[in-house]
C-alpha cells in the first residue's frame, strides 16, 4: 500500500511539475505536500477531497506568474492555502462522503482509549462543525481551523496571518458563539 501511495504522489507530483516553471517547486512540494494533505483532511474529513486540496495548492503554485517568492515562510503559506481550499471544498460538497480519520494515519487520530461510540460521536460532531464553518466567513473559518482543527495558539495564528492577537480573539469568540448557535439548534432538534 506504501508503495502505491508513493506513486501516486509521483504522478501528482508529475502533473504538477509539467506546469511549473520553478526549479524549486518539486523539492518544496517533497517537503510540505504531507503537511498540506493533512490539515486538508483535517478540515474536510475526506482524503478524496483532501488530496484535491493538495493538488489544488501545488497546481496554483505552479501557475504563479513571474515566479515570485511565496513569503519569508513557505510552508505557511502553503498550510494557509490548503485550509482555504479545503474549506471552499466542505461548502461546494455538503454530502462528501468521509474517511476515519484513523485510517490515514494513526498520529493524526483521537484518543486510543475511546469506545466505538465515543469514536461515531466524535465524527459526527466534526461533521457538524465542518458543516457550521460553511455558515461563517473565510477569514473566521481558517482562524477556527487553525485554532481548534490545528491547535496553533492565538500568537502564532496571529503572526501566521499578520494581524494581532486581540483580532484572532475576537473572532475566535464570535466564531464560537456562533457555532454554539448553530450547533445548539442542530443537537437540540436530535433529542
Amino acid at each position: 500500500m506504501v508503495e502505491r501511495e508513493q506513486k501516486e504522489r509521483t504522478l501528482q507530483f508529475a502533473a504538477i511539475s509539467n506546469h511549473a516553471e520553478s526549479p524549486g517547486l518539486e523539492q518544496m512540494y517533497r517537503d510540505h505536500y504531507k503537511r498540506v494533505l493533512y490539515a486538508a483532511y483535517r478540515v474536510t474529513g475526506n482524503m478524496d477531497d483532501a488530496e484535491d486540496v493538495l493538488q489544488t495548492v501545488f497546481m496554483r503554485l505552479a501557475r504563479r506568474e513571474g515566479g515570485s517568492p511565496l513569503s519569508d515562510s513557505p510552508g505557511n503559506y502553503l498550510h494557509r492555502a490548503a485550509i482555504n481550499a479545503a474549506v471552499d471544498i466542505v461548502r461546494s460538497r455538503k454530502a462528501a462522503r468521509s474517511t476515519p480519520l484513523e485510517d490515514v494515519d494513526h498520529t493524526l487520530s483521537g484518543d486510543e482509549d475511546d469506545s466505538p461510540q465515543q469514536d461515531q460521536a466524535n465524527r459526527e460532531m466534526q461533521d457538524l462543525v465542518r458543516q457550521a464553518l460553511t455558515k461563517v466567513s473565510p477569514k473566521a473559518a481558517e482562524i477556527f481551523v487553525l485554532r481548534y482543527f490545528e491547535g496553533y495558539g492565538n500568537n502564532e495564528i496571529a503572526k501566521m496571518l499578520g494581524t494581532s492577537r486581540s483580532t484572532v480573539n475576537v473572532i475566535l469568540h464570535r466564531t464560537r458563539n456562533r457555532l454554539k448557535d448553530d450547533l445548539g439548534s442542530v443537537l437540540g432538534d436530535r433529542s
